[in-house]
C-alpha cells in the first residue's frame, strides 16, 4: 500500500515559495524545467525556487548525491511536484525511505499553476535553443516542433579531429563537424572570415539554417595524448559559439549530447551522411563580432568598472599549480580575472553540468556567478586555455539571455605566450 502524503493547494505552495527553509522539488524532465511545454500546458517553466531532480535520474544513478549537492536536507520540509500523480508519489516515497520527515505533494501544475497567468514561473530565456532528444527526433521525422523556424536544418556531430568518434556511432542523418575546421590548429583561435565561410558552406550551413550541435563525452584523461578527442560535447559548445559569432541565427544544442539520446532509447548508426553544400551564406561574416574579443579588448575589460574577464578553468590552473594542457608550459592566470570554476581540469565541466552531462539548472549557475561578482549588467568575457570551456560558459550565459557576453578567444594560451603580459599565481588576496 502506498504511503499517504499531504497534498497541498496552489495557494499553499505559493506561500511556501518565499520560505527559506522550504524546499520545492521538480521531478519532471529537465526540458520541462527549462521551459518546454511537454504536456501541452498553457505556460512552460518551473515554480520559482524549485530544484530540478528528474524522477528518471533515480532509476540509473546515485541520485542521493544530487540531493546533497542541491542542499535538500532530510530535516527540512520538501514539496514534490511533477506532471503525473504517480511521479510525485514515487519521489515522495523514495524521500521517505531516505528518512525525510516532512514531505508534501502538489499535483496542480498543469491544470492550475500553469493555467493561471498570475502565478509566477521561471524559465530559461532561450530554452528553445537547448533541445531534447524527442524534439530532435520529431524534427528528423519531418514534423515542425516548437522552436523550429521552418527553414532547412543540419545536425552536426562535433569532434576534435577524431572522425572515428563519428563512425563508431552517431545520430542518424548527422554530419561530422571537426573543430579544426572552425579554429586554427596553430593558435586555437577562430579561423579567418574566409575560412569560416568555406567551412560553413561546405557543411550546407547558411545564416538562416537551423543547426543542431551535439557531441559525445568519453571520459577524457590527461594521461591521453589528445584528451580533447574524448570531450566531444565540449567541442559542440565551442562550435556553437563560433557559429553564433559567424551569424548563424538558429544554433541549437542537444542537451547532454549522445548520452541522453541513448538513455531515451533512440538509436545510433554507423552509416555516414554527407552534407549538401550551400552556395551563399546570405550575410557578411562575422555578423556578431562582439561575441569574440581579442587581447586588447580583454585588457580593456580588466581595467573597466563595467566589465569582467572570467577564468573558466580549474582551481589548480587558476592559482598556477598546473597549466592544464600538454602544450602550454606556463602556469598561472591573467591578473584581475575572476574565477569561473569549470570543474576538475581542462576537459571536464562538472560545475556546469548535471551527472548525465546535461546543462546544470541555470538558476544554480547564475547564483554561483553572482557570488563571484559575475553579473549580467556587465560585459562579461569568458576565457580558458584555448576557448572550449570559455565557450561552454558563454553558451550558458547566451541561453540565459545575458546581453553583453563574449569569449576571449586567445585565452591563457595567447596571454601566457605574449612577451609583455603579466602573470599572477597563488590564491588571490
Amino acid at each position: 500500500m502506498a504511503d499517504s502524503f499531504e497534498q497541498i493547494s496552489s495557494n499553499e505552495l505559493e506561500n511556501r515559495i518565499n520560505d527559506p527553509r522550504h524546499r520545492i522539488l521538480d521531478v519532471r524532465p529537465i526540458a520541462a524545467f527549462n521551459g518546454w511545454r511537454l504536456r501541452g500546458e498553457k505556460r512552460g517553466g518551473h515554480i520559482p525556487g524549485a530544484k530540478s531532480i528528474p524522477l528518471r535520474w533515480t532509476t540509473y544513478m546515485d541520485w542521493v548525491e544530487v540531493l546533497e549537492e542541491k542542499q535538500i536536507a532530510p530535516n527540512e520540509p520538501v514539496t514534490v511536484y511533477g506532471y503525473e500523480k504517480e511521479d510525485t508519489q514515487s519521489m515522495a516515497e523514495k524521500l521517505k525511505r531516505l528518512d525525510y520527515k516532512d514531505i508534501s505533494i502538489y499535483n496542480g501544475f498543469i491544470d492550475e499553476w500553469s493555467a493561471d497567468s498570475n502565478r509566477p514561473l521561471g524559465f530559461l530565456d532561450r530554452y528553445q535553443q537547448l533541445v531534447y532528444p524527442e524534439w530532435l527526433q520529431s524534427l528528423m521525422d519531418g514534423e515542425k516542433p516548437e522552436g523550429y523556424r521552418g527553414a532547412d536544418y543540419v545536425v552536426c556531430h562535433a569532434h576534435f579531429d577524431y572522425i572515428d568518434d563519428y563512425h563508431k556511432g552517431h545520430i542518424p542523418g548527422a554530419i561530422p563537424l571537426n573543430t579544426n575546421d572552425l579554429e586554427s590548429t596553430e593558435t586555437w583561435n577562430r579561423r579567418s572570415t574566409d575560412e569560416l565561410k568555406t567551412t560553413l558552406l561546405r557543411h550546407g550551413i547558411r545564416h538562416d539554417t537551423t543547426v543542431v550541435l551535439y557531441g559525445r563525452f568519453s571520459s577524457p584523461s590527461m594521461e591521453h595524448d589528445y584528451p580533447g578527442k574524448s570531450a566531444g560535447h565540449l567541442a559542440a559548445m565551442r562550435c556553437a559559439a563560433i557559429l553564433l559569432y559567424a551569424g548563424v541565427e538558429d544554433v541549437k544544442i542537444l542537451n547532454g549530447g549522445v548520452t541522453p539520446w541513448e538513455e531515451q532509447g533512440f538509436k545510433l548508426t554507423a552509416e555516414s551522411s554527407d552534407p549538401e553544400p550551400a552556395d551563399d551564406f546570405g550575410i557578411e561574416i562575422p555578423a556578431h563580432p562582439e561575441y569574440m574579443v581579442d587581447m586588447d579588448k580583454a585588457k580593456e575589460l580588466l581595467a573597466s568598472d563595467d566589465g569582467e574577464l572570467v577564468s573558466v578553468r580549474s582551481w589548480e590552473e587558476f592559482i598556477g599549480n598546473r597549466s592544464g594542457y600538454h602544450y602550454i608550459e606556463k602556469k598561472g592566470r591573467i591578473p584581475g580575472a575572476i574565477f569561473g570554476n569549470c570543474g576538475s581540469d581542462a576537459y571536464h565541466m562538472e560545475n556546469y553540468r548535471n551527472f548525465d552531462y546535461t546543462m546544470r539548472e541555470f538558476p544554480e549557475i547564475a547564483q554561483k556567478w553572482a557570488e563571484g561578482g559575475i553579473a549580467p549588467e556587465k560585459h562579461i568575457a569568458f576565457y580558458c586555455g584555448t576557448g572550449w570551456r570559455g565557450s561552454e560558459a558563454f553558451m550558458n550565459a547566451y541561453l540565459m539571455g545575458w546581453p553583453r557576453i563574449s569569449v576571449y578567444d586567445g585565452g591563457w594560451y595567447e596571454w601566457s605566450n605574449h612577451p609583455e603580459t603579466d602573470i599572477a599565481t597563488g590564491e588571490p588576496g
